[in-house]
């Protein structure tokens, strides 16, 4: 059983978990002993996960080795379509993008990570490619800014302790001391640029979403490349914008989570 997993964790399901986050881009498709190895499971146990997901039609078996199926994007559709986040967001990132004619996007944290829920892109050539699940580390994102702004001490120290599950190295590596001063910043400003510091070329700047508690529940972004767009005009011009944005979206969030919710009471039968 994994360090630190309660009598309740269920070791299985867990592994089961391991082996579909296995196949990442640049890698779909893996042969058995490839599961095992990237997975750390004995050869035996990787072989069962395989064909049980394979039984759920999950995964798939080809002469390349295993691969995903589409059905894997159940999986993330559930937490979306439970959330309603795309319903809520579309009509507002895709009027900030004709507003902005830059690529729009809404995240929340993953332990230390930031996860894209909510998308819309405009057609650039970029550093790194973004689709709804993505995942990159959030210090380095202004989405990930504005979202560790929000958290108290406490919370902040155990997600910074959390691994990075994002693949992605970073250019800057700030210090504790550096990055709570730019935390203190995005508090003070309520709301974060980054000028390249997850990779070359990329520049944004963030907002975030709140409840109707006042709660920071995910974050919404502009996306521009550097080679096109300044930070003083993400800033000046973009940021209003977005700031207007993320108003609205806050507020249909509330009134989103505010509805009442009808109940049918079935006869007895």
């Amino acid at each position: 059983m994994r360090r630190d997993a309660g009598p309740d964790f269920i070791e299985a399901l867990a592994r089961g978990l391991d082996v579909l986050r296995g196949f990442q881009p640049g890698r779909p498709h893996m042969t058995l002993s490839e599961v095992a190895t990237t997975t750390g499971l004995a050869r035996p146990t990787a072989r069962r996960i395989l064909i049980t997901l394979q039984e759920l039609g999950y995964v798939h078996s080809g002469p390349h080795g295993f691969s995903l199926t589409p059905r894997v994007l159940e999986l993330g559709m559930a937490y979306i379509g439970s959330r309603n986040v795309w319903e809520l967001a579309e009509p507002h990132l895709r009027a900030l993008v004709d507003r902005t004619g830059e690529s729009c996007s809404i995240a929340q944290l993953d332990g230390s990570d930031i996860v894209y829920v909510a998308r819309v892109a405009v057609p650039k050539l970029v550093t790194l490619a973004v689709t709804i699940g993505t995942r990159f580390p959030a210090v380095q994102t202004s989405l990930g800014k504005v979202l560790l702004a929000a958290l108290d001490p406490e919370e902040l120290d155990e997600l910074l302790a959390t691994p990075s599950r994002s693949g992605i190295e970073p250019r800057w590596q700030p210090g504790r001391a550096e990055l709570d001063a730019v935390l203190r910043d995005t508090r003070a400003k309520g709301w974060a640029v980054t000028d390249q510091d997850l990779a070359l070329g990329i520049r944004s700047v963030a907002a975030p979403i709140r409840d109707g508690n006042g709660r920071t529940v995910a974050a919404v972004n502009v996306n521009a490349h550097a080679a096109e767009t300044t930070v003083e005009h993400l800033v000046d011009h973009h940021l209003p914008i977005l700031l207007r944005t993320a108003s609205a979206i806050s507020a249909d969030w509330a009134a989103f989570a505010d509805r009442p919710i009808a109940t049918v009471n079935r006869p007895a039968s």
